[in-house]
């Protein structure tokens, strides 16, 4: 394959993994907009997000066996074209009730895309350009998150909500022509399935669309004082049970989990829930402290995220270059001490923090996550034969997107409860011997001299209870950053499952050495 056609392929499916991935978060800042619009409650809005991303991760936990139905390449334009339908019915509802089935519809075209392009690049490159495969994939995965909030937020103050929608067609358009002009089924694909499993499919979209619920309504319900939350998660964890045994025994399973016994696909699914966890939960916190504790307007809260940004695209490629020149497992302990420092200078702010106090900590992080993503992807998929690409990029895949749905749950959780933690620890220390307190009432006095004593009273208590809530706040926000950085401590003993150089090595020479045979 010529080097040109080469990286037509990349830019091809690049498009699709960006615009898939984006539209998670893209319509949340448009969320409060929507509101007005459909005139829907806080808890009903959030449908906009729930309901594309249950159908979703349901499609793509099936990307594999639909391929082998469909064909590869015929499903990524179905799939494509059926994701930029459902945006701009989306961004033309008149109703909510519109607008939740469109978001459905683009969700399922928008779940095969991502698995796909993974799959479909790790065989477009040589085996020793895995790494910069990789690393365009990374920059339509990890990139996304960040630009969504800042792209979502420019465009909804500039042109309303339709426009988080909008936008996604003319991308989508160049995206379906160069897939259908350059991207060909290899001959060794899975063409074909003898018999359809029903009951697998039915299990596979019970227990995901439960356990996505459970997820994204938990904290709003206070979890398990619910008695539909209690419910949803018995029937999750049932089902997902029993889908896991039925389908080690289907002879054309519609997940293919026996695919979990490579260790390095095992080991990096497991570090890819984690690092979903970080990159999701980071993506929702920083937005929400900036507009909630520092009053930034929805797009410079989005801006917040940038300086990661800048700093996964610039090193993005190095992190793919290196790949070959470097031992894996040192990447990844480099890219997640890197992290965890990162977590622990966020865990330090304050209510004083201003908006470039926080770009050196993004910048810090935006550095350690090409050298952890890159090379976990590239190490996950390297030793699974190219027939199996695609069912092993779901599995993969769907770790990372599971993980980031319980980032997105355990953020709210943990800020709400330590929120209440630390006011209760602080105002246990309320009283007339505080000093702090005292010259708080003083200041707080002299503003409010023109009141009635009963009033300035009344506004002095009030006063100070919200300056007790943000200071909880911002204790449980800088314990949400402890908590991150925890959760990559705990994983980094498992890097040294992963394969080494050498190993890696002996792979790539192989694969070469097949792949040339069936060139002659």
């Amino acid at each position: 394959m010529s080097e040109t056609r080469k990286w037509l392929i990349a830019a091809s499916v690049l498009f699709g993994t960006f615009l898939a991935v984006m539209d998670v978060a893209v319509v949340n800042v448009a969320l409060p907009h929507m509101m007005g619009s459909f005139g829907a409650s806080l808890s009903a809005i959030t449908w906009v997000a729930t309901s594309y991303s249950i159908a979703e991760i349901v499609m793509l936990t099936m990307a594999g066996w639909w391929s082998a139905l469909l064909g590869r390449k015929r499903l990524y334009l179905l799939s494509f074209g059926l994701f930029s339908i459902g945006s701009m019915l989306a961004g033309m509802s008149q109703t909510f009730g519109q607008m939740i089935f469109f978001r459905v519809i683009q969700g399922i075209g928008g779940g095969s895309l991502i698995p796909i392009s993974q799959a479909i690049l790790r065989e477009t490159f040589p085996p020793e350009e895995q790494g910069m495969a990789m690393a365009v994939y990374g920059m339509g995965v990890v990139l996304a998150p960040g630009v969504a909030p800042v792209l979502g937020g420019w465009l909804t103050e500039q042109y309303g909500w339709p426009w988080v929608f909008f936008i996604n067609i003319p991308f989508a358009i160049v995206g379906i022509l160069m897939i259908a002009t350059f991207v060909e089924d290899p001959h060794y694909l899975k063409r074909g399935v003898k018999k359809i499993d029903w009951t697998g499919i039915a299990l596979l979209t019970i227990g995901l669309t439960s356990m996505q619920l459970v997820l994204e309504r938990g904290q709003q319900e206070n979890w398990f004082e619910s008695h539909w939350i209690t419910a949803g998660t018995i029937v999750a964890i049932a089902t997902l049970i029993l889908l896991i045994v039925q389908q080690f025994r289907s002879s054309e399973p519609v997940v293919n989990l026996r695919l979990l016994a490579n260790r390095p696909l095992a080991v990096g699914s497991a570090m890819g829930l984690v690092f979903g966890i970080a990159l999701y939960g980071t993506t929702f916190v920083l937005p929400q402290f900036t507009q909630n504790l520092l009053g930034y307007p929805a797009y410079q809260a989005g801006l917040v995220l940038f300086p990661r940004v800048i700093t996964l695209f610039l090193l993005m490629p190095l992190a793919g270059w290196l790949y070959n020149r470097v031992d894996p497992r040192a990447m990844i302990l480099f890219g997640s001490v890197i992290i965890i420092v990162s977590y622990y200078e966020l865990a330090t702010l304050s209510l004083e923090v201003g908006f470039w106090n926080l770009v050196p900590m993004l910048l810090l992080m935006g550095a350690g996550m090409p050298f952890m993503f890159v090379t976990m992807s590239t190490v996950s998929l390297s030793s699974i034969p190219r027939a199996d690409m695609t069912d092993a990029s779901s599995l993969y895949t769907l770790a990372r997107r599971v993980g980031g749905n319980l980032g997105y749950a355990l953020v709210a959780t943990i800020v709400e409860r330590r929120t209440t933690i630390h006011r209760l620890y602080l105002t246990s220390h309320v009283n007339i011997f505080n000093q702090a307190l005292r010259d708080f009432a003083n200041h707080a006095s002299s503003v409010l001299g023109g009141l009635s004593a009963q009033p300035a009273r009344d506004r002095l208590l009030a006063l100070v209870d919200g300056w007790l809530f943000r200071q909880a706040r911002m204790l449980a926000y800088n314990d949400v950053s402890l908590f991150m950085g925890a959760l990559f401590l705990l994983v980094l003993p498992f890097v040294f499952l992963l394969p080494g150089q050498k190993v890696l090595r002996r792979q790539r020479s192989a694969e070469a050495a097949r792949d040339h045979g069936e060139e002659i």
